[in-house]
């Protein structure tokens, strides 16, 4: 019965420390999310304005800024592509 209460007491002091402890950390926490968050921001303005600096291009100029890259999941070959027609 002793063992029990220790195990308790334990489990109390952890979760008390925990709880205070987050309490403490919180701020710092939000204040980097917050931040983060306004870096995002910010660089998605900055590559709008760029690109709307970058339409005022000469009629028929193509550029191409970024091309995605195709990430094959299946490695195996599909097989055929048959095209069936409908007979009247």
């Amino acid at each position: 019965m002793d063992t029990f209460f220790k195990t308790l007491l334990i489990l109390l002091l952890v979760y008390f420390g925990l709880k205070i402890l987050f309490r403490l950390a919180m701020p710092f926490l939000m204040r980097y999310i917050a931040k983060k968050a306004s870096q995002k921001m910010e660089n998605a303005f900055r590559r709008t304005q760029y690109q709307s600096e970058n339409n005022n291009q000469k009629e028929g100029k193509i550029t191409i800024d970024d091309i995605p890259q195709k990430k094959s999941r299946n490695k195996k070959p599909v097989g055929d592509y048959v095209d069936y027609e409908e007979i009247d």
